[in-house]
């Protein structure tokens, strides 16, 4: 599908960047950029985004390059997307359904499904064109309708009640994993995160430590579902549990956020946050930042957090370790691809668990506690979470 792909510069943040991403984004869906249309503008026009003249600018070039879909670089509101569509003669979409598609692509659980869907649903709730009358075979068309009751009611409250049923159902999960992270906490068993930007190596990061073999890929969201699995520090600090999560990225939508947020509790209830960077980004320090925004978002700003460097290779860096005033790990320089610096990686593991009072390793517990080592992306067709054992993905 040929994109051409829309920037405007309000004099925020770093556009390049942003536009590298959105090309990043764009290739992740399935699109091939083809060309990229910018401007600087103050501030938004309500009616095109862009204006008219260079709305005008935008449809010629979809004529002359035979453009198939255009994608802006920022969240549009139903009409200005409309008025595009009116104006350009070809499909629009906005950075927030490219992301939705993408996570849509990706979902390989049940409750990553539901997920995306969920938040899907919620996006496009605002932009009903008599597009859900499919729905209605799930409660049937005869006599669905009431007397007066438009096609647009009619698919507003059918999209009203499958979000109550997929949130309902996400309740039913989340209920399920709270089970799962009483047991660790009856038997305080030290629990590690990894977070990061989008492609930043977290699930390399964790293949190499784990040997978990989750799916990795030089894409932006190769991975959204969380896995566990038990990594041994040897017989000083044993066991601990490391989940890999979905990565983050820059305006992540509030409904994905929301949507994944059963997902995300996997980090909220973490004693250890790896945040893993690519170092190698000349805007790293704008992607750490784009993390933290999302982890105060979700409440898990508090948990202790140790910056992992990756991709020193890369960048040009030597494997090391860096403290901050209080004599703590603060950063550690490491390559998952080359395995250089993983030494120190499991050593600040082993010195922050040591530090937690009272915790223990996950070795020699019941075959209760034990489920916690699961694969949260395999589950049954009804919502089940499936243990696993800590093998290939």
């Amino acid at each position: 599908m040929r994109a051409a792909l829309v920037g405007i510069d309000f004099g925020a943040g770093d556009f390049s960047a942003s536009l590298e991403e959105l090309a990043l984004l764009a290739r992740s869906a399935g699109a091939e950029p083809v060309t990229t249309i910018t401007a600087k503008r103050s501030s938004p026009d309500p009616a095109h985004f862009v204006g008219s003249g260079k709305a005008d600018e935008i449809a010629q070039a979809c004529l002359a390059d035979k453009i198939d879909i255009v994608i802006f670089n920022h969240a549009l509101s139903p009409a200005q997307q409309r008025n595009l569509e009116k104006r350009l003669n070809v499909r629009v979409v906005d950075r927030t359904s490219l992301i939705l598609d993408i996570f849509a692509q990706r979902a390989q659980s049940h409750e990553g499904k539901l997920q995306v869907e969920l938040a899907q649903l919620q996006h496009l709730a605002t932009r009903l064109i008599r597009g859900w009358t499919h729905l209605e075979r799930q409660k049937g068309g005869i006599g669905l309708r009431g007397p007066g009751e438009t096609q647009l009611e009619t698919d507003r409250r059918l999209i009203g009640e499958r979000v109550k049923m997929l949130r309902t159902r996400l309740a039913k999960l989340r209920k399920q994993h709270e089970t799962q992270r009483r047991a660790r906490g009856r038997n305080k068993t030290f629990s590690v995160s990894l977070v990061g930007y989008t492609n930043a190596g977290k699930s390399t990061l964790f293949n190499t430590l784990t040997k978990a073999g989750v799916y990795v890929a030089n894409q932006l969201f190769a991975t959204l579902d969380t896995t566990s699995r038990r990594l041994y520090l040897g017989e000083e600090a044993g066991s601990v549990v490391m989940s890999d999560t979905v990565g983050f990225v820059r305006e992540l939508p509030h409904q994905l956020v929301a949507a994944f947020r059963a997902t995300l509790e996997e980090t909220i209830h973490a004693d250890l946050l790896l945040h893993v960077v690519d170092g190698s980004s000349p805007v790293r320090m704008e992607q750490i930042e784009q993390v933290n925004e999302v982890l105060r978002e979700i409440g898990a700003d508090h948990i202790p957090q140790i910056l992992v460097w990756n991709k020193i290779d890369a960048a040009g860096l030597e494997p090391g370790v860096e403290r901050d005033e209080y004599d703590k790990i603060s950063r550690v320089f490491i390559s998952a691809h080359s395995g250089a610096g993983l030494d120190l990686l499991r050593d600040a593991i082993v010195e922050a668990a040591k530090s937690e009072p009272g915790l223990t390793s996950a070795d020699g517990q019941d075959d209760d506690v034990r489920g916690i080592s699961h694969d949260v992306a395999s589950t049954a067709a009804d919502g089940i979470p499936i243990t696993t054992p800590a093998g290939p993905h």
